[in-house]
């Protein structure tokens, strides 16, 4: 793939890098040419100097034979004209940007550009390290509306359906880990002891999700 990288900041270049190791064809746009001296000597991609909604500058990057576009520069309004400029003008069907307004990230996410809201993820990242909630959040989506936590179940499940569990809860399972191995689960899973269990919430139910599973369940074994 080539793809095109606006914004030569630590996100930027650190993309950058990361996307050459993989086999990938990189360039990388920014206004200031000094941003580039983050990339290092070893980086072996086209850098170009200019904004990155200029079509122009664009088109010296290759966006015309892009495969993605990511854009993540310090500036929302940039982003998403560049991102918006990529996908409709140049076609490249791959666009993700920066943007660190929640608010306006939920606009463009329902415009089709999915957008990492920086500000809000990483907040919420950090309340989740200082102030535990009685669970152990194992991942949240960059918009920080999904997570999948760790649910600890009453002994009095064990030997039921794992649906049965989901079914009281009201959320699914995105895996389970028995005898130290990931298992994706299947409907005929049945909880055996020492099973950890790992399910999909939104924030609204998570504390319900963890109490419901931590007490027997209705009707005892």
């Amino acid at each position: 793939m080539h793809v095109v990288i606006m914004g030569c900041g630590r996100v930027g270049s650190t993309l950058a890098h990361t996307l050459e190791e993989r086999g990938h064809s990189v360039s990388v746009i920014d206004q200031n040419p000094d941003a580039f001296r983050r990339l290092g000597p070893e980086f072996g991609g086209i850098t170009v100097a200019g904004v990155g909604f200029d079509r122009e500058v664009l088109r010296d990057a290759g966006i015309e034979r892009a495969d993605a576009f990511a854009a993540v520069s310090s500036g929302d309004n940039s982003n998403i004209i560049s991102a918006r400029l990529a996908r409709e003008t140049f076609g490249v069907t791959r666009v993700a940007a920066r943007i660190y307004d929640q608010k306006r990230a939920e606009v463009y996410e329902r415009l089709g550009i999915p957008t990492v809201a920086t500000v809000r993820w990483t907040a919420d990242r950090m309340i989740r390290h200082l102030i535990p909630e009685g669970h152990v959040e194992i991942f949240r989506d960059p918009t920080s509306t999904v997570s999948i936590i760790e649910v600890p179940v009453h002994k009095d499940w064990i030997g039921r359906l794992l649906r049965s569990v989901e079914d009281a809860v009201g959320a699914r399972t995105a895996y389970l880990m028995r005898f130290g191995i990931g298992t994706l689960p299947t409907a005929s899973t049945v909880i055996q002891e020492g099973d950890q269990l790992f399910m999909l919430v939104t924030d609204d139910i998570a504390r319900s999700v963890t109490d419901v599973a931590a007490a027997a369940p209705e009707g005892g074994h």
